[in-house]
């Protein structure tokens, strides 16, 4: 533009001639190159602002003030197309990612498919029946430290438990100890004590992991602990409320129920639970057979101490049980590999209507 051209026009023009540019921008790339070209350092508008130095004296302040105003005036038309292009690449990147859930189903998940695996729903069974019982929902990490996993339980440094071919460490933290994936839920006991003052009634179902696999064990699995604190509870309150779940959860009034003198270090008297079953046919509550099911016993005295409970006012009871194991054993199931082999087959044979859920008045 010539310099003898009224400045008047001359930012008009420009101001035109940038407004055009910008509206045939067709993506944020050629705005860019629009921006760059007015206001750059090489820009139109950038170029006149340098030759104020040229200008006279008289005239420099009034053409710097209307430059000024020219500026302010462009900086909002490449602001405004900057922010309508990003809503428009927005609005085409929204229509191209949509999905029409109006859709009919992929053929291999015909409609009305879709339920609560039988783990879950065995979970949910386990809340409705010992719920029933006064127990209250108990969670904790996954991964936790070796104190809550193994010595506050009692478990002293040379169990078995504690070894790398048993158990997934993590790498030690700024203590020297390392973290642990939990062998068993039971340090939500622990937590529960060292927060929760008695008395306490909870049970803990959760993923639990060993370095174990096979048809009958699986890395990862799931288990449920119960415990009970009180003031003068006994093993006849722990015969009672475990027999009382097993009769209910099988579904069958009559179960024979054996309580069998055993060893673990956080329970003392400790034992194991077996249940009636015909070894030959697999049909539980017959056939004069006896099938080991849980694990059971009164609160090591020394597990409530490290937890802060004096154990001479205190008493309580624990058990735990491997939920895969009770549900292959109530609806016959072989292996625990399909579990988690995400077999549609499996799932859709084998799930149960997530409409549906348990309870004691229609049944579990």
């Amino acid at each position: 533009m010539s310099e003898t051209t009224n400045p008047g026009e001359e930012f008009a023009a420009l101001e035109a001639e940038t407004a055009a540019q910008l509206a045939a921008a067709a993506d944020l790339r050629a705005w860019d190159a629009v921006r760059v070209g007015t206001l750059g350092k090489s820009g139109t508008l950038t170029g006149l602002l340098k030759g104020l130095g040229q200008v006279p004296a008289e005239q420099r302040k009034e053409r710097g003030a209307a430059l000024n105003q020219l500026k302010g005036r462009l900086e909002g038309l490449i602001e405004r197309r900057r922010t309508a292009l990003e809503e428009a690449a927005l609005e085409a990147r929204l229509r191209a990612e949509r999905m029409d859930v109006t859709l009919p189903p992929r053929p291999h998940a015909p409609a009305g498919d879709g339920g609560i695996h039988p783990i879950s729903r065995t979970m949910e069974e386990l809340i409705a029946l010992f719920g029933a019982q006064g127990f209250a929902v108990a969670e904790g990490p996954d991964i936790e430290s070796d104190w809550l996993n193994f010595s506050a339980l009692n478990i002293p440094e040379h169990h078995p438990a504690r070894q790398d071919h048993d158990t997934f460490y993590l790498p030690a933290g700024a203590d020297g100890r390392r973290p642990v994936l939990r062998t068993h839920t039971s340090p939500v006991q622990a937590r529960t004590m060292l927060t929760q003052a008695p008395p306490i009634r909870v049970i803990v179902p959760g993923r639990t992991w060993r370095a174990d696999h096979d048809a009958t064990h699986s890395p990862m699995f799931h288990q449920v602990e119960g415990l009970v604190i009180d003031r003068g509870i006994t093993l006849g309150h722990l015969k009672g409320c475990l027999i009382d779940f097993l009769r209910a959860f099988f579904a069958i009034s009559d179960l024979p129920v054996r309580f069998r003198a055993s060893y673990f270090p956080f329970t003392e008297p400790s034992m194991e639970v077996d249940i009636g079953w015909n070894r030959r046919t697999g049909e539980l509550g017959k056939g004069g057979d006896w099938l080991e099911i849980l694990g059971s016993g009164m609160v090591h005295p020394r597990v409530l101490a490290n937890c802060g409970i004096d154990p001479r006012e205190w008493q309580g009871f624990a058990f735990g049980m491997g939920i895969e194991r009770i549900t292959m054993l109530k609806h016959g199931m072989p292996d625990l590999r399909p579990f988690y082999e995400s077999d549609l087959r499996w799932l859709r044979h084998w799930a149960t209507d997530p409409l549906a859920p348990p309870s004691l008045a229609e049944g579990i």
